[in-house]
């Protein structure tokens, strides 16, 4: 059995137990010097919903930002639009949801293979740099926190996000289903990568 086919039958347990999974594309020695990092998910396109994706955070950071959201997805029934605003992910910042066409930079590999070109839609949580500046707005912080975006939603569009309509038991099947992949839910205290040449180095 190759490494493929025990990678596609590790991805399908987690997904079978949790309804997706989330897949990491982290840069090597290979790769340009300005290649970002970036992680989607693999299984909302089973349930009829886009697959997520989020570029240049350090993984645990985006895994856990892909769960969350995912979880609202699947659990909640929140319907995501391109300009869709989140809060209560980021400790005191939005994240913005936008759609437009799966890239070279934001290319998700494994659902691509598992559902087909035909099936799979992507939509991405873009997050701002310190100064609540995003990717497509003048002044945003490329150097120190490159993020490649797939869409840029326009200025008015979207909505405010509040309390989604829940689904009856919605908590409940959420708790039991992300037990073993998240030990507990608050507020994701944010701190953004590090600069290139920072203190700490690339993430």
């Amino acid at each position: 059995m190759s490494y493929l086919d025990d990678f596609f039958d590790e991805q399908s347990e987690i997904i079978e137990k949790f309804g997706w999974a989330v897949v990491h594309v982290v840069p090597t020695d290979d790769d340009p010097p300005d290649t970002v990092a970036f992680a989607y998910t693999v299984g909302l396109t089973g349930y009829g919903f886009p697959e997520l994706t989020i570029a240049g955070l350090p993984p645990e950071t985006g895994h856990v930002l892909l769960n969350e959201v995912a979880g609202r997805v699947c659990d909640e029934g929140l319907l995501l639009r391109h300009g869709h605003r989140l809060r209560g992910l980021l400790n005191g910042q939005e994240v913005r949801v936008v759609s437009g066409e799966i890239s070279e930079t934001l290319f998700p590999g494994a659902a691509l293979m598992r559902y087909g070109d035909d099936r799979v839609r992507l939509l991405q949580l873009a997050w701002p740099d310190p100064a609540d500046r995003f990717p497509w707005q003048s002044g945003y912080d490329a150097f120190d926190y490159p993020q490649p975006t797939i869409g840029v939603p326009l200025t008015r569009a979207g909505r405010r996000c509040g309390m989604p309509r829940g689904l009856p038991g919605a908590q409940q099947r959420r708790a039991q289903r992300h037990r073993a992949a998240r030990s507990r839910r608050h507020d994701f205290p944010f701190t953004p990568p590090p600069s290139p040449g920072g203190e700490g180095g690339q993430p």
